[in-house]
């Protein structure tokens, strides 16, 4: 019985779920590292060089646009374009890149004049406007003289109008005065009458005395 029962024993303590709680845990394996390729810039590129990492050319010639390094390295070359980028303040660089770009745009559309071309043809241009513009504002002053012409004679018009008007009605208010200051034909009726009575009197008087002077 002491035999079996340590028999027991050592099989119990030799059984795998006992040797898998006394083996520690495997660990997970290491998250494999992201690997980040740096293309190179437009320049580095068209130049087949290997792009640094403080490259002067890569802020203003991305990978993205290749035609913007080849216009100006086809007219200023790239060893004058890094040139001027290092000797500029870095808050410069941009703009000094973007009228590199632009002149050498334009030196490769007209190799003779370039950007002097352009700008004699915008100052012509702008010559033009301002012709136009001189030439609308004096048809606005012509206009408004023509307006204030206009209202002064529509004005006259109607102060000779009410004139008239007046004039009009004045002649026929003198006409009824006149025509209220007439006589009425009992006045001279009554008028003839009297004429009449004096000439008759006058006869009576002549006829007292005619014996006088006899």
């Amino acid at each position: 019985m002491e035999g079996s029962d340590t028999y027991n024993n050592s099989s119990n303590s030799n059984s795998p779920t006992s040797s898998c709680a006394s083996l520690p845990l495997p660990l997970p394996p290491p998250a494999a590292a992201k690997i980040v390729v740096m293309s190179p810039c437009a320049a580095c590129k068209i130049l087949r060089r290997r792009c640094a990492e403080k490259c002067v050319l890569a802020p203003y010639f991305p990978p993205t646009e290749p035609s913007k390094f080849t216009i100006a390295h086809r007219v200023f070359g790239a060893s004058n374009i890094i040139k001027f980028l290092q000797e500029l303040p870095e808050c410069q660089r941009a703009d000094a890149v973007s009228s590199m770009v632009y002149e050498a745009s334009a030196r490769i559309r007209d190799p003779v004049y370039g950007c002097a071309g352009a700008i004699c043809q915008l100052q012509k241009q702008v010559n033009e406007l301002r012709a136009q513009l001189a030439k609308a504002q004096a048809e606005v002053v012509t206009m408004q003289l023509q307006q204030a012409n206009l209202v002064a004679l529509i004005c006259m018009e109607m102060a000779q109008q009410q004139q008239q008007q007046e004039f009009e009605s004045s002649p026929q208010q003198s006409s009824m005065e006149d025509f209220n200051n007439v006589p009425s034909p009992h006045h001279y009726h009554q008028q003839s009458n009297n004429n009449i009575n004096f000439f008759e009197d006058n006869t009576s008087l002549n006829s007292m005395w005619e014996p006088l002077w006899t």
